[in-house]
């Protein structure tokens, strides 16, 4: 960055708000460009071998984006990586092309990478053989700093003085070959991340919060992959309109069979069979497919073979005997829905809403959302069951077992012991 950008982000990170004087135009904000122009995006072993030769020899941390087709195609794959790298300019490097990407990986094991939102793009970085041992997550620290927005663009613009350019986020990044335009828009998305890191490093550091953002980026690098998820059909848009258990049966049957055509397709399950259709066919049970084709979703432009193969999910739903009919509920690992506790546990209801009032202030105070304080989950399970003999030393290996970072149990814990006390 020139001084004059230097100072523009320093004032940003440091200004208070208000507008600028009736007789002072505020200055335009310069649309950023890319310093090298638009690379060439590398589908070869041999583009390939050379990038992470570039990337092996470049120094510092590592800007890292990845964009994937969801809406479109099924999971969530990446269908293009960015990075960008001191030394080495930026890259952009198609995972259709080059499936494999742990020997760039490899070659950046033990640089720190800096993602924005990191958590949405490890999964699929992980596919592809790239894992980070160490990161900075942009959007994360901008939530520790305490910036009212943290996408990217905003952050750029209110730390950096640039405006990204908007409008190709949500495309089809499956695409091929990927036009201009978007190819641009990707290469913007690490042109900064290494300049915005360091200004937010700045200023973490100077709100005493640094050693707070490194706990968050060593639990974020360390976490395992997370498990599958349990039953995902309960999670159909709608589903709180089904009541009975036959209903279910057909939400689960027809949800199974539209991921299987869905992952056999390789479209997005939404561009199979819509949710709400789902649920107007367990809410209609239909007899067949006449009646089928007459509910909402399942209209003419839907052939006669697709419309058979969701009766006969519906029809193997039907025919299921009771004992295999799916429970009305999943069983809940901890406590009760807060609306619920004033009935259930009223003592309980009185140590979570000290527990929510306290820790509300502090995070007003410390200029950050209260989810990054502490989890809500985390108060709830705390607040439900409590230690037993609630000493400091107890709540803080509550805490810890629930997650909780060295920072987190310092700032909560003595409120949370207060909310747990007989007196609170």
């Amino acid at each position: 960055m020139t001084d004059a950008q230097e100072t523009a982000a320093d004032t940003s990170l440091r200004t208070t708000g208000g507008a600028p004087p009736d007789d002072v135009a505020p200055a335009p904000i310069p649309l950023l460009e890319p310093r090298e122009g638009i690379p060439p995006v590398v589908a070869s072993d041999d583009a390939l071998a050379r990038v992470v030769a570039a990337f092996a020899a470049g120094s510092g941390p590592v800007a890292v984006d990845a964009e994937r087709a969801s809406g479109y195609r099924y999971g969530q794959r990446a269908y293009l990586v960015q990075l960008r790298r001191d030394g080495a300019g930026s890259a952009l490097i198609d995972p259709v092309g080059c499936p494999d990407l742990s020997g760039l990986g490899q070659a950046l094991d033990g640089s720190e990478w800096i993602l924005h939102a990191a958590t949405q793009d490890l999964p699929c970085l992980r596919e592809i053989g790239m894992t980070p041992t160490g990161l900075f997550d942009t959007e994360l620290a901008g939530r520790l700093a305490g910036f009212p927005r943290v996408g990217l663009g905003a952050m750029v613009e209110s730390v950096l003085g640039y405006s990204l350019e908007k409008g190709h986020s949500a495309v089809d990044w499956s695409t091929r070959p990927l036009p201009d335009p978007w190819l641009r828009y990707a290469a913007l998305d690490v042109e900064l991340l290494i300049d915005l890191r360091n200004a937010l490093e700045d200023e973490l550091d100077r709100q005493g919060k640094l050693e707070w953002a490194r706990e968050e980026f060593d639990a974020i690098a360390s976490a395992p992959p997370a498990p599958p998820r349990k039953d995902p059909w309960r999670r159909t848009s709608g589903m709180h309109k089904i009541r009975r258990r036959r209903q279910m049966a057909v939400v689960r049957e027809l949800w199974t069979a539209r991921d299987q055509v869905a992952q056999r397709r390789d479209v997005s399950p939404g561009k199979v069979l819509g949710d709400a259709a789902i649920v107007e066919a367990a809410l209609a049970l239909p007899p067949n497919v006449q009646a089928l084709t007459a509910l909402p979703g399942f209209g003419h432009r839907m052939g006669r073979r697709q419309l058979e193969q969701w009766q006969a999910a519906i029809d193997r739903a039907k025919a299921l005997p009771d004992a295999e009919l799916p429970q009305p509920g999943q069983t809940l690992a901890g406590p009760p829905p807060p609306r619920a506790w004033a009935d259930k546990d009223p003592a309980a209801a009185a140590r979570l809403s000290a527990a929510r009032a306290a820790v509300s202030e502090l995070a007003e105070r410390l200029h950050m959302p209260q989810e990054n304080l502490i989890t809500p989950d985390t108060v709830r399970r705390v607040c439900w069951e409590p230690p037993k003999n609630p000493t400091p030393d107890a709540v803080e290996t509550a805490l810890a077992g629930y997650g909780a970072r060295h920072w987190q149990i310092e700032q909560v814990a003595p409120l949370l012991l207060r909310a747990l006390t007989p007196a609170a």
